[in-house]
């Protein structure tokens, strides 16, 4: 079986996690500058075998599109040319950022380590995945 990855994409930052090969464990794996993050996947996919790819949907309380949604536009444009046999799903991010700072704390990471934004990132992602797992 091949994996499911998770984007939880953001215009400075990407968090990005990924199951094991049975689609069974969200796991974190790194956040990378947005800006890299075409040929991170690139290189990544000719590695590992991913067939889905989440990416986040970040909604307003009253279920519109957030301010950010013309960005991930852009970029899912440009991931389908690139990557055409990958499917791309979309999944309700919102509240993924509160979860992950809570996560964090409940794990108990000190306070110097939740305000690392990147790893902020990769918990949002983990938890988009989670949620596309259930």
């Amino acid at each position: 079986m091949a994996r499911v990855m998770a984007l939880d994409y953001g215009v400075k930052r990407t968090g990005i996690a990924v199951t094991d090969e049975l689609q069974m464990i969200a796991s974190g794996l790194t956040t990378i500058a947005t800006s890299e993050l075409l040929k991170f996947l690139e290189d990544y996919f000719k590695k590992e075998k991913v067939e889905t790819v989440v990416v986040g949907e970040p909604k307003q309380k009253d279920n519109s599109a957030s301010e950010s949604e013309v960005f991930i536009t852009e970029f899912l444009k440009k991931f389908t040319e690139k990557f055409p046999s990958i499917k791309l799903v979309r999944v309700d991010e919102r509240f993924t950022s509160k979860m992950a700072f809570q996560t964090m704390i409940d794990s108990g990471l000190k306070k110097k380590k939740r305000q690392d934004k990147a790893l902020v990132d990769e918990v949002s992602a983990t938890i988009i995945l989670q949620s596309y797992l259930y």
